[in-house]
């Protein structure tokens, strides 16, 4: 019985969050878009949702898991780290078909960044991601002393991976933390315990070139960057292949069938199903993959966006 009072409170979980989120439905897509956050289901069969209180809590294995609150709570924080990236074109480059499948894209990294394990995106409760806001038993501090002139290690701190879109080693708190006007580098836990810092901090990844000759994952979903012959060469075309290729470089293309790799473009296919723009408008396995691109990292071509 209590397995069956789960399943049905899934499922009217998803019934609700496709009625809210259907094209015809929403009125704005990147400021609205953390309105309509997944709904959950606690054990007692109570609606739960992305917390507004920006905290975390711990199971009792000592994992650290993302906080939710009671969707009847009627404060409205969730869409201000969304709204601050709209002028910027989050969501609303191209128009709204085009903002609905980047929102799909984004939240496609987040949650197969911060799934509770599955390989695919699952029906199951926890499908979209937003389980861990850490790495969990990390096996190094990631300080890298090359930095140490401009973002040096702080003593006794661990630059792990945290975050809807983790955040790894000491130059990268630091850049950020300097974006954000936040002081990640002595305080990187302030990812883990913020939520919508955290948000911040993944949606500035996605909008942010990690170096000067490449573009931001944001510029090559939405048909801004533009191929140079070497791209073309590389097989890296626009789309959601090469949002992977941006920001995990070899760690998952160029390497055929990887399931890292299969596990992302698995979630970005289930939000599109949920988004109410369906999988179908994916594009093809060229554009959604990035199994034959060279990766950026091996390559010194130049990519400009206009």
């Amino acid at each position: 019985m209590h397995a069956e009072r789960q399943d049905e409170c899934h499922r009217e979980g998803s019934r609700k969050l496709k009625r809210r989120i259907l094209l015809n439905e929403v009125s704005g897509t990147s400021a609205d878009f953390a309105k309509n956050m997944p709904i959950k289901h606690s054990q007692d069969g109570g609606q739960v949702v992305f917390s507004g209180d920006n905290g975390v809590v711990s199971n009792a294995s000592g994992s650290s898991k993302w906080r939710w609150r009671s969707e009847d709570d009627s404060e409205d924080r969730e869409g201000k780290e969304a709204a601050e990236y709209q002028p910027h074109g989050f969501g609303t480059t191209g128009g709204k078909f085009m903002g609905q499948k980047e929102v799909a894209a984004f939240l496609g990294h987040v949650g197969s960044k911060t799934s509770c394990g599955y390989g695919v995106a699952t029906g199951g409760p926890l499908a979209w991601g937003l389980c861990y806001n850490k790495e969990m038993s990390p096996s190094q501090t990631y300080c890298d002393d090359y930095y140490k002139y401009t973002y040096p290690c702080t003593p006794g701190v661990s630059y792990h991976g945290r975050g809807a879109l983790p955040l790894y080693w000491n130059y990268n708190y630091g850049k950020t933390g300097e974006a954000l006007k936040i002081d990640l580098l002595n305080h990187p836990e302030h990812i883990e315990n913020n939520a919508t810092l955290a948000f911040q901090a993944a949606m500035w990844k996605w909008m942010t070139p990690e170096k000067k000759h490449l573009p931001s994952a944001h510029d090559v979903f939405v048909g801004k960057w533009k191929p140079t012959k070497n791209d073309t060469l590389a097989k890296r075309v626009p789309g959601f292949g090469t949002t992977m290729n941006v920001l995990y470089g070899d760690q998952v293309c160029g390497k055929g069938d990887d399931e890292s790799m299969n596990n992302i473009v698995s979630h970005y296919l289930y939000y599109l199903d949920l988004m109410g723009v369906g999988r179908e408008e994916a594009g093809s396995h060229e554009v959604l993959s990035c199994a034959e691109q060279l990766p950026f990292s091996q390559a010194s071509a130049s990519a400009s966006s206009s």
